[in-house]
């Protein structure tokens, strides 16, 4: 039921416009008759770990599919950049987003590393050689870039920068399977990309993760960094990790690779329903994706500011209480988490903490067809025609004022 007056907001005690959660993540569980087979022949060939049949052909198939030379499949998408940073033979300090999930900086904390934050691009939210320049000192070794929401990181600035000063430049690809930069799949810029196969990724192993590289030398390190055993080994690497994908992992993700065309299309009709009605919104972008690339349309991100009349928090309130469980992405920001934030000297990242207080994600993959993103997009279409108003009693409500 579309609702028309702030007296039928769940915020103010009417019901919910959802009976159920409608939660922001993809969730592409695969058809059931697929699944009970792919687990049956796990079972049948008793092969569960340790480089099986089905962990092989995912690499195969991630490689054909993006046009690398090398995928190597690992455990999950944190553990692939901790790995691609000691493939790398990095040291002293790596220059990275603080807008992004903390398992991006994390990783490089494990691998001994000492992050570095650079602010990003107001409109982009990625890194850009600009603002990775200031920061490059005797140091910095690497950069990090994010490919956020799918959207390349600036590949020929940074790569230009990072040539001018010698640093290695490797990227977080967590967001963009099937996603394209030129003309080119995401997968083979910089040295070496990290994808992630999480439950909630259009790629689903329910856990999982993945590298790419064109470079022989780097893959083989990768290969033996991610497994104990001295008879997996392909280069000389001290260090390695128990950094193995599980053929459970490999078999998720094999289904979700054939149903990634249908999921993808999926995502693209209701972005495309989100674009439409955000066209008119006042003081809400929707976060939108390049013109003639590929995309997974894996999220639908927003911008709230001051001109909405009410803020990113607030209309995050107001719909969660009708269970669309929107989030803020990536609050408060990285640099302001532990063991970050006790730095000495908090960097200064005007952008990212704008970006902190007005982005919001809205609900996208196969829990929201386009009635349902009808509902959303009514919803804030209420908020904003009454934006005034719900401020006012939502600051009277949080300071103890009746009614």
């Amino acid at each position: 039921m579309r609702k028309e007056t702030l007296e039928q907001l769940a915020l103010f005690g009417s019901p919910p416009s959802f009976a159920e959660e409608i939660p922001v993540g993809q969730v592409n569980l695969p058809p059931w008759d697929e699944f009970k087979a792919a687990f049956n022949g796990i079972f049948a060939r008793g092969h569960y770990t340790n480089h099986g049949p089905l962990v092989a052909e995912l690499e195969e198939a991630v490689k054909n599919a993006l046009g690398v030379r090398h995928a190597i499949c690992v455990t999950n998408g944190t553990i692939a950049l901790a790995i691609a940073a000691r493939a790398l033979r990095l040291g002293g300090q790596v220059i990275v987003p603080a807008f992004t999930f903390p398992g991006t900086v994390q990783a490089l904390s494990w691998a001994g590393l000492e992050p570095v934050f650079a602010d990003v691009d107001a409109h982009t939210h990625g890194l850009t050689a600009a603002s990775v320049a200031p920061h490059i000192g005797p140091q910095t070794s690497a950069v990090l870039g994010v490919h956020l929401w799918g959207t390349a990181c600036d590949p020929s600035g940074l790569a230009a920068l990072c040539d001018a000063h010698g640093l290695q430049l490797f990227y977080d690809a967590a967001h963009a399977f099937g996603c394209s930069h030129a003309g080119q799949f995401i997968g083979g810029l910089g040295r070496i990309e990290a994808f992630s196969f999480h439950a909630t990724k259009i790629i689903s192993g329910a856990e999982g993760g993945c590298l790419t590289t064109n470079d022989d030398e780097i893959a083989a390190r990768a290969r033996t960094i991610r497994n104990f055993h001295q008879a997996h080994s392909f280069a000389d690497v001290g260090l390695r990790i128990n950094g193995k994908m599980s053929e459970a992992q490999a078999a998720m993700a094999l289904l979700s690779l054939r149903h990634f065309d249908a999921h993808r299309d999926h995502n693209r009709r209701i972005f495309m329903r989100y674009r439409e009605r955000a066209a008119v919104w006042r003081g809400v972008r929707l976060y939108d994706y390049p013109n003639g690339e590929a995309h997974n349309y894996q999220y639908a991100v927003l911008e709230v500011d001051s001109a909405a009349g009410l803020s990113r928090d607030d209309l995050l309130d107001l719909l969660r209480a009708e269970n669309v469980l929107a989030r803020r992405y990536f609050h408060p920001g990285v640099h302001h988490l532990s063991p970050y934030a006790e730095q000495a000297r908090p960097p200064l990242l005007p952008v990212t903490d704008a970006l902190c207080r007005s982005s919001l994600q809205i609900p996208l993959g196969p829990r929201v067809d386009e009635g349902i993103a009808e509902v959303i997009c009514g919803l804030i279409d209420l908020a904003l025609a009454h934006a005034d108003e719900i401020g006012r009693r939502l600051q009277a409500r949080r300071e103890g004022v009746p009614g």
